[in-house]
């Protein structure tokens, strides 16, 4: 493993694997905590499902214990108007809303981190639609990462999907970012920007994208816990984010069940995984 470029950590093919094996009990929890929100469960009852399923599969919960204040849980749940950092507790889920699950995982001392958005129940049209621009416009960020490329190329990539489907706001202070021997490391991701700026794409290097798109405006505040990030205007929100790295012959997707290999190539984009 060795260091490079602004700090961003270069992994080795054996340390890339061993982050497969997180990404994968990230993607493995992640579809659990799908097939397992209804009306009625609460947040922290899925949090309780996420922290059972990465224990009892040899892997340990990233976010418990993260940051200041330490984040009390084993995954954020942000519901309807909140979009990232939610602390799971005693709400429970009703028809019509949607929430927002972001889970990573260590196993080995390396690190897997992805999040999905899902609708509960029947939601309006205007915010199945929001999920679904939200969802490709990450999938748009990975499929234009090339080795030798930069990482805004991923950015840039991200909002031009974004802004040709309507009026979105696309949150500017919560960022993708490089993932590895840490759950959050050099370079950040932005959402928006210019092409062609920021660290060289290159082989070894992990990346979580992770858009964050909202109906109306991008502005944000942080609730009394120090941790939920709402949205100002009261308007919802959604974020899905992947874990990817390149090789050689293309783009892996470490927190995709089949590693992005279908959405890869609906996209025309070369599968790098294993």
């Amino acid at each position: 493993m060795g260091f490079r470029d602004r700090g961003v950590e270069i992994k080795t093919p054996e340390q890339i694997a061993v982050m497969r094996r997180a990404g994968l009990l990230v993607g493995e929890t992640l579809e659990l905590l799908r097939t397992s929100v209804r009306p009625g469960i609460t947040t922290g009852e899925l949090d309780a499902i996420a922290e059972d399923n990465i224990r009892s599969n040899g892997g340990i919960p990233s976010f418990k214990g993260y940051g200041v204040p330490p984040f009390p849980a084993s995954i954020c749940a942000s519901v309807n108007d909140q979009v990232v950092h939610g602390i799971p507790g005693d709400r429970a889920l009703v028809e019509g809303d949607i929430i927002s699950i972001d889970c990573g995982a260590i196993v080995d001392g390396w690190h897997g981190d992805a999040a999905l958005t899902v609708a509960v129940g029947e939601v309006p049209e205007e915010v199945t639609r929001l999920m679904a621009v939200t969802e490709e416009s990450m999938w748009r960020g990975i499929a234009a990462a090339r080795l030798g490329g930069r990482v805004t190329d991923i950015s840039f990539a991200i909002e031009s999907y974004v802004r040709e489907q309507g009026s979105y706001g696309i949150l500017e202070d919560y960022t993708g970012h490089g993932i590895g021997s840490q759950m959050h490391m050099p370079p950040n991701v932005p959402n928006y920007g210019r092409a062609g700026r920021g660290p060289k794409l290159v082989r070894g290097m992990a990346l979580a994208v992770e858009p964050m798109i909202a109906l109306g405006s991008a502005d944000t505040w942080v609730e009394d816990d120090d941790w939920t990030v709402s949205m100002a205007d009261g308007r919802w929100a959604a974020h899905y984010e992947h874990t990817f790295t390149l090789t050689p012959t293309g783009a892996w997707v470490l927190t995709a069940l089949d590693g992005g290999e279908a959405k890869l190539a609906e996209l025309g984009v070369p599968f790098g995984g294993a």
